[in-house]
Parts: structure tokens; sequence; C-alpha cells
């Protein structure tokens, strides 16, 4: 398939959230996947509601899912004469027109349906009414005219055919009575304007596919092809919320998820490709088809997402995760971090990596290979150093001094020999150690921690941590 072209066209009203990234994924891969160009308009028309920090919210978020759009990004509020245009046109070609109905008429019109038991939407009054009569002080809106008789038919690429009796449709207004464009008209015009031949969305604007085509159809323009995909659930099958995790795409990366592991994981809300779970980014690109997205709403699972993040942290480069974990660090202690503590910490990446589930899970875990000394110690890390553990590693300083070869295997034999003349379990030693080197009872195995830290700064925070003893 050539000349593929598809959008991701969000309201900047609120920020990028889980469905709206899984939507642009979608229109990503699609593009990529057919070598043709993925788009991204801004559909700012509404500019009460509109911001300027979420349309940075999205570029953001946009950028750090790796998402690359093709081109410049369209604000849909720099296209307004063009929507009009296209209004006037339908207009002079009979398939729209003025309603000059006002505010009240049209709240005692929805009472008056309602009354009747009839759908609420607008009564066609003025389809066929003699504009002589419309009354002087009221500035119309433009409707389009739509079929009445008959049914009409979409071939979606996910949702396969779908039938709506005509008689079910409003004539929609096209242009408001200040002369601005709807989402409705301007959508229309700006995906042809663009050329885009595949609109992929969720499936709650399945409805209002039907309202495009007929627009695309009057202004004699050739109709994208549709794929409407599913709905994202939270795990209890309800629409998915804020307490099932329908948070900001910002929000994630702030806790600490990678960019490529929230790909994979939207990628599999609601696609498949067999029993593949674990699927890089080429081979998305590769496999990705709308005949295998399914029909039924997607579940969210935020302990799957854990799972795939861990695995993406494993296989995730040493100097990448210690710059993020450096980043992390920086922010929270409000100093940036040496460079002898930078290296420390890619050393002792590989140890910390297959521990963490997220990038804050592994700051906290890292965190004592680049602070200062002395070391703030948890109340369990005290706790081990009291009693007996303090004096016992002021008599291991000196014999640390004396390894020759700092290496796991030599620091091992050397802190059982310790204990064996201490008469105590390797343990006894260990345990106060891994205090004074960590600040923490918890760590990657101590003999690794000591070679990654090396001989000098082993001995000066064993050192702090022996004190007078």
């Amino acid at each position: 398939m050539t000349g593929v072209v598809t959008r991701f066209a969000p309201s900047p009203t609120g920020f990028l959230h889980i469905g709206g990234a899984r939507t642009a994924l979608f229109n990503w891969l699609y593009a990529r996947r057919h070598g043709g160009r993925f788009l991204l308009r801004i559909e700012d028309t509404d500019r009460a509601r509109s911001t300027e920090a979420a349309i940075g919210a999205i570029l953001d978020g946009l950028r750090w899912l790796e998402l690359d759009h093709d081109g410049e990004v369209v604000y849909q509020s720099t296209r307004a004469a063009g929507h009009v245009e296209a209004a006037e046109r339908l207009l002079a070609a009979g398939k729209a027109y003025r309603a000059y109905d006002t505010r009240e008429d049209l709240e005692e019109m929805r009472k008056r349906r309602m009354a009747e038991g009839l759908k609420t939407r607008y009564d066609r009054g003025w389809r066929g009414r003699d504009p002589s009569e419309a009354p002087p002080d009221v500035r119309p809106v433009i409707r389009f005219k739509a079929p009445l008789e008959g049914e009409s038919i979409i071939n979606d690429l996910v949702q396969g055919e779908v039938r709506f009796d005509n008689d079910q449709f409003d004539d929609i207004v096209l242009l408001r009575s200040d002369g601005t464009p709807t989402y409705t008209l301007a959508v229309v015009v700006d995906d042809h304007d663009m050329g885009v031949t595949h609109v992929i969305r969720g499936v709650d604007h399945l409805t209002n596919a039907f309202q495009h085509s007929f627009i695309f159809g009057a202004l004699g323009w050739d109709v994208p092809a549709f794929a409407h995909v599913p709905l994202i659930h939270g795990p209890d099958g309800a629409r998915l919320s804020k307490r099932h995790g329908a948070l900001s795409i910002a929000a994630y990366r702030d806790m600490g998820y990678l960019p490529e592991a929230v790909r994979n994981y939207l990628l599999r809300l609601g696609w498949a490709h067999g029993d593949d779970e674990i699927i890089s980014t080429g081979q998305a690109i590769e496999w990705f088809g709308l005949d295998a997205v399914g029909r039924a709403p997607a579940r969210f699972d935020v302990d799957r997402l854990d799972s795939l993040n861990a695995h993406y942290l494993k296989d995730a480069p040493d100097d990448r995760l210690a710059r993020m974990v450096a980043e992390r660090f920086a922010a929270a202690s409000g100093g940036q971090p040496g460079g002898d503590a930078l290296a420390r910490l890619e050393r002792g990446m590989p140890g910390l990596k297959i521990r963490a589930k997220t990038i804050v899970e592994l700051t906290e875990k890292a965190s004592f290979y680049l602070a200062s000394r002395p070391l703030d110690l948890t109340p369990k890390a005290a706790k081990l150093l009291a009693g007996d553990g303090a004096p016992r590693l002021a008599r291991l300083a000196p014999e640390l001094g004396a390894i020759e070869s700092w290496d796991a295997g030599a620091l091992e034999a050397a802190l059982r020999g310790f204990a064996e003349r201490e008469g105590v379990t390797l343990g006894a030693v260990a345990q106060p150690l891994r205090a004074a080197l960590t600040g923490s009872h918890e760590s990657p195995g101590i003999f690794e921690v000591m070679a990654v830290l090396g001989r000098d700064e082993t001995i000066a925070r064993v050192g702090d941590a022996a004190g007078g003893s």
C-alpha cells in the first residue's frame, strides 16, 4: 500500500492520556508500516478551553514516546477561512441552509420533542423555509442537510460493516452564529486538505464518521478509510478512569516508566501478534495491521505494565540508565553528582537494574552510589551499626587497606577470614558493612558493592561509620 497518510488530532483541552497516546501510536505505526506519512494536527478551535499548557504537554508526551510526526504541526484554529469557504460552498450548492432559531426557540423545541417521546435533535424547521421569513435581529447558523431516507454504510477497517438508518442523523451545525466553524466541519476540511487517507481513532467517534462521510461526499471529496479502535477499560470492566490509571503520559514518565515499555504496552492494548508480548519498535512497524485490532474493549493492567518495564530496564544500556538516575537524584537532592560518582553508578548498574521495575525504584536503590559522605542512615541501618557493629568495622578497616586485589573474589575471602578471626558469622560482618557502605540494610551483594565503590571510597565510608570506635 502506498500513499498512506494518517493523523493524530488531539484537542488541547487536557493532557495527553493513555487512550490518546495509543491512538497516536496506532496511527504512527500504520503510517510507518506502509512507508507513509504521520501528521499531527492540534484541534484548538475551542479557544475557551484550549490551553498552551495542554498543547505543550501533548507535544512533550509525543516526543517522550518517540512518535515523530512528519512536517509541521497543523493548528486547526489557523485554518478557519478554509472551513468557512467549505460551508459557503455547501450553502451555494443547496446542501446546507441557514437556520434562524434563537436559544429560546431551541429550548422550546427540545422540551416539546421530549414531551412527544422524540429524540431531542433539531426539527429541521428552517430546512425548507424561505429565508425572507427570517427575523432581522437573529444571526443564523449554517446547518448541513443530512439525508432523510434510506441507510448509510461504513466499511470500518476494525468494526467491519456498520449501518445506520439515515433518519437517525441530525442536521448538524457547520458554522455557528458568530461565523466560527464547528468541529465536524473543520475535521472534514482539514483531513481533505492534509491528504489524510486513513482516519484511525477511538470507537466513540464511530457515529461522527457518518456525518463526516456525508460532508466529504457533498463537497465532492474522497472519503478516507475509517478504523475505529476499541476503548480502554479498567481491570473491572468499567471505562478507564483515574482510579484505574488513566493518567497523563507525563505522569507515567515521572513514575519511572521507559518510553519503549509504554509503547510496547499500548501496542498490546487491543492489538495482538500471536502470543508475542515483548515486541520491539522495529517488529511493531513490521507486523502492525488494523486487521489484528480487536473489537472488544482492552483492559488496562498496571501489573503488566510494571512487568514490561522491568524487562526493558534489564535490557537498557547501563550508561543511559545511569544518566536517568543521576538526573532524578540531582532533582531530588539539589546537587549534581561528580564524575567519580557517575562512574560508580554505571559500574554498579548491572546489579541494580535487575532488582527494579521503574526508574523511580532504580533511583532509590542506586542513590548510595551517588550520595556524598557521610551517608544518611536509615533506622534499620543505624541499628546494624549499634552495639558491636561499629567497633567491628573499626577493626576491619586496616585489613581492607591490605587487600591486594580489589575484586569480588578477593574481598569475599578477606571478609570470611576476618569473620573467622572475630569468631562470628560472615553475616555479622557483612550486615554492618552494608549499612556503612549504602546507608541501608538492603543492597546488591556486598562484595559487588565494595568492588564498585573501589578501595578508597569503601575505606572512607567504613571510617565514617566506625567513627570514634
